[in-house]
C-alpha cells in the first residue's frame, strides 16, 4: 500500500480534475496511512473495561474492612486487565467455556491415571520421603495425616514443585470474581487475595492455577488463611518456597476436612460376578465386612487388618467396568474434599501407595476415550428424565453418573460397564424408558 500514489487515479482514467479523482486521491491516502494507524493501535493496550474498572472500585470497601490499606489495594489493580482466556467465565454473546483445562474432567481415566507418570513421582516423592523423614514423621504425629498422602498432594499439585503455575492470582481472581460462573465465591477469595498481599506475600510469588489455587501444594487465599501454618511454628507459612511448609498446611486442610488417623484411603478390590460396577457410590457406604460377605477381596492378596472390618466404605471404580475397582474408605472422602474428583483422589491414594512401596494397580484400564462433555450431559439428562438419581446435568463422571449408567443398562439388558458412551446414548435416543425401569433397576441391587 506504501508504493501507491494518488496519481494512480490519473492512470485508471479519472479525469485529473474531476469529484472521482479528488475522491480517488483521498481513498488512497487514507489507505496509506492504515499500517500506522494499526501500528498505533499495538503500542498501547486497549483502554480498561469500565465494566471491569467499576466492580474493581467496588470491591474497595471490602478490602478495607479486611485490613487492606489505600495503597496496597491501588497497587493490586493499577492497570490490571481481565483475562478472558479463562474457563467458566460468562461472557455476554459466548458459550461458557467450563472446566475444559482441568484433566480430571477431560482425560481418559486409563490416562490420567498413567502408570508412567504415577511411578515417576513415585520415585522423587522416595527420594522426598527420605530427605524429609523427620519433617514428615513430626506432621503425621501432631496430624494424625499419613505422610505419604500428604507428599502425594504435593506430587499431583506441582509435580513437587518442579511445575510453575501459569497465572498471576490477582487477575485470575478478579476476573472470576467479575464474570466467572461462581463470582460471590471467587470474590471472597479476591478480597483474601488482596490481604495476602497487605500482609507481605510478594505479588510474584503468588502464580495460580486458572482457579487461583497457589503455592506448592495449591491453596486458595481462603485457605490460606484458615490453614496455613508454618512447620516450625515460629514463623508466617511460606507455602511458594519452603516444603516443609507446604506439606505441614496440606495435612493440616485434610486434618480439617475429616482424616481418620490410621486408616488408609481405601483399596483396589476384585468384584465377584454378583457385584457388578452399578453397586458404585456413597449410597451403599457400608461396613468393610459387608463387603466381605459379600465377596469382595483386596486386590493385592493381602488379608484385611481386623482393625478395618467396622470402617465403612464404598464401591468406586472410576472407568466403571473398564479398569480397576476400589473400596473407597472416608479418607478417600476426605481427599476429594481438597479437590472435588474421584480421579483426583485416586491418583493421590495410589501415588501414596507407591511412595510407600505397597505397589501399584493391580487391575489395567482399558480404552473409554476422552470425556466428551455433551455426551455426558445427554446422557445424564435423559437417566433424569427416566427418573434416575441423577441431582445435576453437569458433563462431569462421577459415581452418580457411573452407578445411574449401570442401573439403566441392568434395566435394558444391555452389558453392565456403567460408562456413559456414544453408544449409551444412541440407544437412549431410541429406546422409550419402561414406566418400571427405576424400580427394575433397584430390584437388582
Amino acid at each position: 500500500m506504501a508504493g501507491l500514489a494518488p496519481t494512480s487515479c490519473v492512470a485508471s482514467g479519472y479525469p485529473s480534475g474531476g469529484r472521482l479523482a479528488a475522491l480517488c486521491r483521498a481513498l488512497y491516502c487514507l489507505a496509506a496511512l492504515l499500517p500506522f494507524a494499526a501500528i498505533a493501535a499495538d503500542a498501547k493496550p486497549p483502554a480498561p473495561s469500565n465494566g471491569f474498572r467499576a466492580f474493581l472500585a467496588s470491591v474497595w470497601p471490602e478490602a478495607a474492612a479486611a485490613g487492606v490499606r489505600r495503597k496496597t489495594f491501588d497497587g493490586a489493580v493499577k492497570g490490571l486487565e481481565p483475562d478472558l482466556t479463562l474457563p467458566d467465565l460468562e461472557i455476554s454473546g459466548k458459550p461458557a467455556r467450563r472446566q475444559s483445562r482441568q484433566a480430571e474432567f477431560s482425560r481418559p481415566p486409563g490416562e490420567y491415571l498413567g502408570e508412567s507418570t504415577l511411578d515417576r513421582l513415585a520415585a522423587t516423592g522416595r527420594d522426598l520421603a527420605r530427605r524429609h523423614a523427620a519433617v514428615l514423621a513430626e506432621i503425621e504425629r501432631r496430624t494424625g495425616v499419613d505422610r505419604f498422602v500428604v507428599l502425594a498432594i504435593f506430587g499431583r499439585e506441582t509435580a513437587f514443585g518442579s511445575y510453575r503455575l501459569p497465572h498471576d492470582a490477582i487477575r485470575v481472581l478478579a476476573t472470576q470474581a467479575w464474570i466467572g460462573r461462581r463470582k460471590e465465591q471467587f470474590r471472597k477469595e479476591f478480597v483474601l487475595a488482596l490481604k495476602m498481599l497487605e500482609d507481605g506475600v510478594p505479588r510474584r510469588s503468588m502464580r495460580s492455577s486458572w482457579a487461583g489455587a497457589m503455592g506448592l501444594t495449591q491453596f486458595l487465599p481462603s485457605e490460606f488463611y484458615q490453614h496455613a501454618r508454618s512447620h516450625s511454628g515460629d514463623a508466617p507459612a511460606d507455602l511458594f518456597t519452603s516444603v516443609p511448609d507446604a506439606l505441614a498446611s496440606a495435612a493440616r486442610q485434610l486434618q480439617a476436612k475429616g482424616w481418620v488417623r490410621g486408616e488408609p484411603w481405601g483399596f483396589e478390590v476384585i468384584r465377584p460376578a454378583a457385584v457388578d460396577c452399578a453397586f458404585e457410590g456413597p449410597p451403599d457406604n457400608r461396613p468393610v465386612r459387608d463387603w466381605l460377605a459379600r465377596g469382595i477381596r483386596p486386590a493385592s492378596g493381602r488379608q484385611v487388618p481386623d482393625a478395618l472390618y467396622s470402617a465403612r466404605g464404598y464401591l468406586m471404580s472410576p472407568a466403571g467396568a473398564h479398569g480397576p475397582s476400589f473400596l473407597a474408605l472416608e479418607n478417600f472422602q476426605v481427599i476429594r474434599r481438597y479437590n472435588t474428583s474421584d480421579l483426583y483422589a485416586t491418583f493421590v491414594g495410589s501415588l501414596a501407595d507407591r511412595i510407600a512401596g505397597r505397589g501399584g494397580f493391580v487391575t489395567s484400564f482399558a480404552t473409554v476415550g476422552s470425556q466428551r462433555t455433551e455426551v455426558i450431559r445427554t446422557i445424564q439428562s435423559a437417566l433424569m428424565a427416566r427418573g434416575y438419581a441423577i441431582d445435576k446435568v453437569d458433563g462431569f463422571i462421577g459415581s452418580s453418573t457411573r452407578r445411574e449408567v449401570g442401573r439403566y443398562q441392568r434395566a435394558n439388558r444391555l452389558a453392565v460397564d456403567c460408562w456413559p458412551s456414544i453408544k449409551l446414548a444412541e440407544h437412549m435416543k431410541r429406546s422409550r424408558p419402561p414406566r418400571d425401569a427405576r424400580r427394575a433397576a433397584g430390584d437388582a441391587q
